[in-house]
């Protein structure tokens, strides 16, 4: 496939999934300002902390570093043993479920039962819910790697549709049922993605479209484990790959989910307090991850197939590097201008935000602090992302393990900074502890990337510069936008907060207006791909 190509189908599939995350942010923003008004702080704390975080570190020890290793290169391989790979992050969810399933019920503390009932119950299905997921990861991958669209669109959305719907009916027919609700509506969710993924396959595999795109897997059997005679069971080349990145993803599991390792496993919150944090965490997050994320995975792919792995500037094709180098400024460009564009107004109506979503539960406290310093963590965020997928794609084998040493000291570093922040600050120090992390991995990405052009001609990292007259117009909106929450927000009533708002609209259409005029490579590569 010609990069072109690629660019053209990576570029629509990281679109399909800023939809995708739009959906998922928008149902958890829905789902939680519903759930507040039936159900106790200190349950949605367990919920989305606990168990959301004992099904996350399942999913994500058992399967990314397969992900990851079996997505590089070209889509031309030996699917069989790439299958079969695939296949062994089931056991590998088996043990880790099993033996987390243990620690969450016997060795944290738990929850009194009559605040949060059937939490045993709970740890079961989130546990469960992991295993069940895992079993779909051959054909989730097998999709991805040839860009199937559609097919991630309709599977994701019909599972959180259905998530979202038993949730709500269940919480109003039966709020006493407490974590039994969300175990139930975990387990469809799982189960309807995977059912998706396979329904697809076993219609699509054999069909005309099949064999006119030359599709490398014939037959529904050829997507279970196959013993072929006088063959390896799986690609070894695939396997030191993935052990090289499991140990690498378990210490970006530890950085990733950080505050809520400290949370479960130190008690520095009360479950009512980690319900709050997780909610402002969720609002905070809801414009800047479904844009971010997206990008990070699909240009991941794009990367990767463009560029091969372990190879020097010099050795690449050198129309591959100018497009990739091109993109990459373009996509740096493009995430730092919204990181900045939440950052700058997200400081000033925070509080308006949260008073709004939660009333003066969410807005009075510490709550407006902590979303003013996420907007902060979002542009720390939305440059990472960029920088650290572009690096993975590139990174070989021994830079896979070197750099898994640089995490092993950052994840150290990140849960002492963490553990002493919120002694001091609350969980308003979880955010700041994540901004520290962030920015030491940035300067190690940034550093690779810098290296890696150092010989040819394209300056990436440029994209990290935006123009001047932008610059000043931001500081500009960040000061007139705080002066005007200290003098219209937010207890002087609703017409005080009109001003407010429609002065941060006005500041926001000159910021926009003047994007388009000092930013036009970047308003030309979003419009055409």
């Amino acid at each position: 496939m010609a990069a072109q190509d690629v660019l053209g189908q990576t570029a629509r599939l990281a679109s399909s999934s800023a939809l995708l995350q739009v959906l998922f942010r928008g149902v958890t923003f829905g789902l939680n300002a519903f759930t507040l008004r039936y159900l106790s702080r200190e349950l949605i704390g367990v919920v989305n902390v606990r168990l959301t975080l004992l099904y996350s570190t399942v999913v994500f020890l058992a399967r990314e570093a397969f992900r990851r290793a079996c997505l590089s290169g070209s889509a031309k391989r030996n699917w069989t043993k790439t299958i079969n790979l695939l296949w062994l992050t089931v056991p590998l969810g088996v043990f880790w479920s099993l033996t987390l399933g243990l620690v969450w019920l016997h060795l944290l503390e738990v929850p009194d039962p009559s605040v949060v009932p059937h939490y045993q119950a709970g740890v079961v299905a989130f546990g469960l819910s992991a295993v069940i997921e895992l079993l779909g990861e051959p054909f989730w991958v097998l999709a991805q790697a040839h860009l199937f669209v559609r097919l991630k669109v309709i599977a994701e959305s019909l599972s959180v549709v259905s998530k979202c719907i038993l949730t709500v009916t269940l919480v109003i027919l039966y709020p006493q049922w407490g974590l039994y609700i969300f175990s139930l509506a975990q387990l469809l969710y799982v189960s309807v993605l995977v059912m998706c993924y396979v329904i697809y396959f076993v219609m699509f595999l054999g069909s005309p479209e099949a064999k006119k795109k030359s599709f490398p897997v014939a037959r529904v059997k050829a997507l279970l484990p196959n013993f072929v005679e006088d063959e390896t069971f799986v690609n070894w080349k695939e396997a030191r790959l993935t052990w090289s990145f499991f140990k690498q993803s378990f210490l970006k599991q530890i950085l990733t989910e950080g505050e809520r390792y400290v949370m479960t496993f130190l008690n520095v919150l009360n479950f009512g307090d980690q319900g709050v944090y997780d909610i402002v965490n969720n609002l905070g997050s809801l414009v800047a991850r479904f844009i971010f994320l997206p990008i990070e995975e699909s240009f991941y792919v794009f990367f990767a197939k463009v560029l091969e792995r372990g190879k020097t500037v010099k050795d690449q094709k050198q129309d591959d590097v100018a497009m990739a180098a091109n993109v990459l400024e373009l996509l740096l460009k493009l995430v730092l201008l919204i990181g900045l564009t939440i950052t700058v107004f997200g400081y000033a109506y925070s509080q308006l935000a949260l008073d709004i979503y939660g009333g003066s539960m969410l807005s009075s406290g510490t709550g407006p602090d902590l979303l003013r310093c996420y907007s902060l963590y979002v542009l720390f965020l939305a440059v990472n992302g960029v920088t650290e997928c572009f690096t993975f794609a590139l990174m070989c084998k021994e830079e896979v393990d070197r750099y898994n040493f640089v995490m092993l000291a950052l994840s150290f570093m990140f849960l002492c900074i963490s553990y002493f922040l919120t002694h001091w600050y609350g969980s308003v120090g979880f955010i700041l502890a994540n901004c520290f992390n962030m920015g030491i991995r940035i300067t190690h990405s940034t550093h690779y990337i810098h290296e890696f052009f150092r010989e040819s001609t394209h300056r990436p990292l440029t994209g990290l510069l935006p123009s001047p007259a932008l610059l000043l117009l931001y500081i500009i909106s960040a000061v007139v936008t705080a002066f005007s929450e200290v003098l219209f927000c937010c207890d002087k009533g609703w017409m005080a907060r009109l001003i407010h708002i429609s002065t941060g609209a006005l500041c926001l259409a000159a910021t926009l207006v003047t994007m388009f005029c000092t930013e036009t490579k970047l308003i030309h590569f979003v419009r055409s791909q």
